[in-house]
């Protein structure tokens, strides 16, 4: 056939005119080797070599039918790579920043969140701190033991209704405290 015995303008104007296929895979198998090194060397990714190459013959099979060269074909090639390079990485870089400010966004959110966990148990422990001490003390064996109320009454030597009241006020105690930061925390 006429696979490598027309030049590169000769195929273009085939492409051009009738859409041909076979002109088209003559142009690709003339280039594509050499666009991917030349592409290899600024991106030093085969795969996004190769994708960036895809995308010039891609276009150069979309546009085959408005194509104006003003040099040579091999001209026109290398600037087509050259510019697609370009916004490949221009592509890259934004994808790149934008990460990077979602995982900022992520950090800064993850440490308002400690600081507000941190500022919600001083204030819970400020509170347990105010109650008077056998509600406290109470509460504690209930909450950061988990001992149950039998179990408190036991230990304590008190019934387990004392047990209940003291959690009752306890937890009402804390309730008041702490509404305003339920609020702030919640809404």
């Amino acid at each position: 056939m006429y696979k490598y015995q027309d030049s590169d303008e000769e195929l273009l104007q085939r492409l051009q005119l009738n859409r041909d296929a076979t002109a088209f895979t003559s142009l690709y198998e003339r280039y594509w080797e050499k666009l991917v090194t030349l592409a290899y060397i600024r991106l030093q990714s085969t795969m996004d070599a190769q994708e960036v190459v895809q995308e010039v013959f891609l276009d150069i099979w979309k546009r085959s039918d408005n194509i104006h060269i003003r040099h040579s074909f091999h001209t026109y090639i290398s600037a087509a790579l050259k510019y697609k390079i370009i916004t490949f990485l221009a592509r890259r870089k934004h994808e790149t920043d934008r990460q990077a400010m979602l995982n900022q966004s992520e950090t800064d959110t993850s440490t308002e969140q400690w600081l507000s966990y941190q500022q919600l148990r001083d204030e819970l422990e400020n509170t347990v701190r105010a109650l008077p001490e056998k509600c406290q003390l109470v509460f504690r064996l209930s909450r950061e033991n988990g001992l149950s109320e039998k179990q408190i009454a036991a230990t304590l030597n008190i019934s387990v209704k004392t047990v209940e009241a003291h959690m009752s006020r306890a937890l009402r105690s804390l309730r008041t405290s702490l509404r305003h930061l339920y609020f702030f925390f919640f809404l």
